[in-house]
């Protein structure tokens, strides 16, 4: 029950729902239990006794309990749904916040399948249980507890024989929660696996598609989804073993039922009607048992799937806001780095190691070097995506940890090498950052980054409605919009990190001659393999190995015959000997 302790927050606030979804569940029950009460006096004073009068009153109570009973169970199945969905709808709310907030470093080693497996059938597991499985479990207690009571009414000693095989059946049903709870959480992780297994193939299809993996892929899922399957069978051989005895514990119950229950009718120790009632009460109290295995099922899959959802809400955010923090509403832009290194986690070797450096307001800072030297992980630490180990990461002479996470974002704009679309309109995306831009504005921004020109060729132009991760654009035309995006953010400190990778040399051209006037306010980091796109830059910063190699102008760095001059004499050695062919 720990795992409901953790969730209470989240279900009992709505605890008015479930008392009274459980006050007419005790109607509902008690009702029940008259049935064979009135076939008792059927048989005993109707049949038997030859009171014919009986008859109509009878019929008539029968019909009023139940449309009593009816009325009663309608209310206690609404309410009792208006508990589950009201309480996971909070919860899931609080998930998906919560998964707003985690840190990078927490998605570094996430699974989407998985998550989207945890806010969807985990958490409908968990509300199947809330709505139907708690509200069953106390109507099987009250069922038993309440014939159990009118069963010792009629007979005690028939009563302890008939229910000498219950001890035997708790001990059963508790054996069978132990060895399926484990069982279910086993399936629960598989599917997770399974589920992101399936997003990961869709979202890469072209690339398997386009190196014929088809084959490797159907293998790899088909591995997948026989573990899934092995992992129900399993659960479903605990089953096997297990109902079968309960099964046999229950009819065993009804064999001592009429065996001795028929020498007390045939001594006159007890009537003929009061056996008939014994034998329905006996299947009151027998059936909600042997059910308890479909029970405890439910309460073994909404528990498996309470601490799968506990995982994310107890994650440690290692990012947040102090308790007292800068607020502003914008930054200057003066960055610096002072001794930063850089860990992922504790057992990796150092991302960034003893970087310094100082950009003042406004400036153009280019950031080159061999994949994986570190360029996006430094500007990630501007950011606070990820934390220093040691040192200091300070805008306008203010520590980043200082600054509200939502004012330092928000003036920090980011263009990645692989820009990410949402399924919305083209209008939406550009200002996702700014939602209050005017139409001026976000044309303004996409004529900037050199987008204007083909989004108005588009059927609904700026309303034109993307598909799943700007399907439907090419890649050039996506990193166009979203350095409009970024433009239209308009923010203290702009970040490229291989932004125009995906465009052709004119286009790039065109966007680094329109991003001029933008970057002239604003200091402006630029990740880039091809020097064409930093030589111009008030400043390079060449990185190896997590550690500044070199800095300096385009110039400058030229003459050092260091690293940079090795990158542009592999970028440029071909123009050159072309140059000088025709020169000659």
């Amino acid at each position: 029950m720990e795992t409901f302790k953790k969730l209470k927050q989240y279900y009992w606030p709505f605890k008015h729902f479930f008392i009274w979804s459980i006050f007419f569940l005790f109607i509902v029950t008690a009702i029940t239990v008259v049935y064979p009460m009135i076939l008792q006096l059927t048989i005993d004073e109707v049949v038997i006794g030859g009171n014919y009068g009986w008859i109509p009153y009878l019929a008539l109570g029968f019909i009023a309990i139940m449309a009593v009973k009816g009325a009663a169970t309608y209310i206690h199945q609404y309410t009792g749904d208006l508990f589950g969905i009201t309480s996971v709808y909070k919860l899931r709310n609080v998930l998906y916040e919560k998964l707003q907030f985690l840190s990078f470093r927490y998605y570094d080693n996430a699974k989407t399948g998985d998550l989207m497996s945890r806010l969807t059938a985990d958490v409908e597991g968990f509300r199947f249980f809330l709505s139907f499985g708690f509200s069953e479990l106390i109507r099987f207690v009250l069922l038993i507890l309440i014939s159990i009571s009118v069963m010792f009414y009629y007979s005690i000693p028939l009563a302890i024989v008939t229910l000498i095989t219950l001890p035997f059946l708790a001990v059963v049903t508790f054996k069978f929660d132990k060895a399926v709870h484990p069982a279910f959480r086993s399936i629960r992780k598989s599917f997770g696996r399974l589920n992101t297994k399936v997003q990961e193939n869709i979202s890469g299809i072209n690339t398997v598609k386009s190196l014929s993996r088809e084959d490797f892929e159907i293998n790899k899922f088909n591995d997948s989804n026989s573990d899934y399957k092995d992992k129900y069978i399993f659960t479903s051989d605990i089953w096997a073993k297990y109902f079968p005895l309960m099964e046999f514990l229950g009819n065993l119950s009804v064999v001592l039922l009429l065996s001795y229950g028929g020498y007390l009718v045939m001594s006159g120790s007890l009537k003929p009607g009061e056996l008939v009632a014994f034998y329905s009460l006996v299947w009151y109290i027998m059936w909600p048992i042997m059910n308890l295995g479909f029970i405890v099922n439910l309460f073994s899959q909404s528990k498996a799937s309470g601490e799968r959802l506990i995982e994310i809400l107890e994650a440690e955010n290692e990012i947040e806001d102090k308790e007292f923090c800068v607020t502003p509403e914008r930054l200057d832009g003066e960055v610096e780095f002072r001794d930063v290194t850089l860990k992922y986690s504790k057992d990796d070797n150092e991302a960034l190691s003893n970087i310094t450096f100082h950009a003042e307001q406004g400036k153009v800072i280019g950031l080159i070097g061999s994949t994986g030297s570190g360029k996006t992980s430094l500007t990630q630490l501007m950011t606070r995506f990820y934390e220093p180990v040691a040192g200091n990461v300070l805008i306008d002479g203010v520590n980043v940890q200082d600054y509200s996470l939502k004012s330092l974002r928000r003036n920090i704009g980011f263009v990645l090498q692989e820009s990410f679309l949402f399924s919305s309109s083209i209008k939406a995306n550009i200002a996702f950052g700014k939602p209050d831009s005017t139409m001026d504005e976000i044309v303004e921004a996409a004529k900037r980054a050199e987008a204007h020109e083909f989004i108005m060729e588009l059927p609904e132009k700026y309303d034109t409605v993307l598909g799943e991760r700007g399907m439907g654009l090419s890649g050039g035309q996506k990193q166009r919009i979203a350095i409009a995006r970024a433009i239209c953010a308009d923010p203290s400190i702009l970040i490229l990190d291989d932004a125009t990778s995906a465009v052709d040399m004119e286009t790039e051209f065109k966007i680094q001659k329109a991003m001029k006037e933008v970057m002239a306010d604003r200091t402006t980091f630029i990740i880039a393999h091809r020097i064409s796109s930093l030589k111009h830059a008030d400043e390079i910063i060449v990185l190896e190995n997590g550690r500044v190699a070199e800095r300096g102008t385009h110039e400058k760095l030229l003459k050092n015959n260091g690293p940079y001059q090795r990158i542009y004499d592999i970028q440029y050695q071909d123009r050159d000997k072309v140059l000088q062919s025709n020169a000659g």
